[in-house]
């Protein structure tokens, strides 16, 4: 057993890590999900592989342990939002890391509108601005359960609460010129 103050890497590194299609894919997962670094997208890859890897192992198993982990991986997944509760096993084969991406909190806050761009959101998430269920959440690459969506708001005691916010006015403005464009 290793020493418990050192955390364990909770991903794997690419095994070509200099291979250009795979740096154009990432670059542009940056560009449209705003991540920090590459190590969100390994953590994220990571994530998706060890789903698809229980998968695999409970697809080819038999038994009553196996239908229960079935069940689980399933309820787990319906409760990500990532698959329905009639989904059968084998399509969680078919999820994407772009599944995974879409289901961070910094994806629904700019999804919500909440923010003016992705990387707004991620700010708002990591000051503290953004709380889930009253309990505020300042970690972007938390994962919005199905029952968490409608529950994103801002915290109450920030000044972003406040629609005369001039972040919020902007946009407010923002929306008025679209309509402003439209009637002519």
């Amino acid at each position: 057993m290793g020493d418990p103050k050192k955390q364990k890497k909770k991903y794997k590194t690419p095994l070509h890590p200099w291979r250009k299609e795979r740096i154009e894919i990432e670059k542009g997962l940056f560009k449209k999900y705003g991540l920090k670094n590459k190590k969100e997208v390994w953590k994220s890859e990571t994530k998706l592989r060890l789903f698809k890897k229980q998968a695999k192992r409970l697809i080819k198993g038999i038994g009553e342990q196996t239908r229960v982990e079935q069940e689980q991986l399933l309820n787990k997944l319906d409760s990500l939002n990532l698959l329905n509760k009639t989904a059968k096993l084998e399509e969680v084969l078919n999820l994407t890391l772009k599944n995974i991406l879409d289901r961070r909190l910094q994806s629904f806050v700019y999804k919500l509108g909440l923010a003016k761009t992705i990387r707004q959101a991620r700010q708002f998430v990591v000051h503290g601005n953004i709380f889930i269920n009253n309990k505020k959440v300042d970690v972007p690459s938390y994962l919005i359960k199905k029952d968490e969506e409608d529950k994103i708001m801002f915290n109450p005691a920030s000044t972003l609460s406040n629609p005369e916010h001039p972040e919020r006015v902007r946009e407010i403005k923002h929306q008025e010129k679209i309509e402003e464009v439209k009637n002519g």
